[in-house]
């Protein structure tokens, strides 16, 4: 059987630009809809966040500030709380090991910009994996936490790489607009990913070589069926 670690973020706040706190977490659609289709495709996934601590879901992706509606809004409630034990008491990061897995998946939310994007023990899993060949996926804000990663020579491990992320315009649209404390599109861009977005709400998914990445909340789905197809096809 496959596995996938899940690597979700602990944070609950994002400081703004103004310096005020704003509420966030894992968003919704992303941990629930990715879960769902890796475990019923028979991967097994575990969950970790930095320090083990719990993982908060955004609230904001739970009703209709973050555009989902009632129905969906009750499904995604519904799954988490099926997997409640696993997000009350993950995994800590420092405790997991690469070659445990055969796949690193980052959902997104605002949270992992908190948290991930300068985790140590994240950044080392990240290298690990990315010296085995092992599948590393990243999601929304999720490719945050790919900031983490450093090569030997201390530039950034996924430069040059071919990725998508929540882009500046989304962000702008329907993130955290002008009080956005930093950009993560264009921190990418500056570190030397090659950033390959499609249209602003698509569901656009980009692979290279081991390396897969949905841009926002409407590719969670064909995210996780990407990494679902990739892992199947070596087990």
């Amino acid at each position: 059987m496959p596995s996938v670690l899940m690597v979700v973020t602990a944070a609950d706040t994002l400081t703004l630009a103004d310096g005020t706190a704003h509420p966030t977490g894992f968003w919704a659609e992303e941990v629930a809809a990715s879960h769902r289709i890796l475990r019923e495709g028979g991967v097994d996934v575990r969950i970790a966040t930095p320090g083990g601590r719990p993982a908060p879901v955004d609230p904001a992706s739970l009703d209709a500030r973050g555009g989902v509606g009632e129905a969906e809004a009750a499904e995604f409630r519904a799954y988490l709380d099926s997997i409640a034990d696993e997000l009350r008491a993950p995994l800590p990061l420092s405790d997991a090991a690469a070659g445990d897995y055969d796949a690193i998946y980052l959902p997104g939310g605002h949270g992992p910009m908190t948290d991930l994007a300068t985790d140590p023990d994240l950044a080392r899993l990240l290298a690990d994996a990315d010296a085995r060949r092992l599948t590393i996926a990243a999601l929304c804000h999720g490719p945050a936490g790919l900031i983490s990663a450093k090569a030997g020579d201390g530039t950034f491990l996924f430069a040059g790489r071919r990725l998508t992320v929540f882009t500046d315009e989304e962000e702008r649209q329907g993130g955290t607009g002008d009080a956005t404390p930093w950009w993560v599109e264009s921190r990418l861009r500056d570190l030397g990913a090659t950033i390959t977005p499609g249209a602003a709400w698509s569901s656009t998914v980009v692979i290279d070589g081991n390396l897969i990445t949905g841009q926002n909340p409407q590719s969670s789905v064909d995210t996780a069926h990407t990494v679902l197809h990739t892992l199947t096809k070596t087990h």
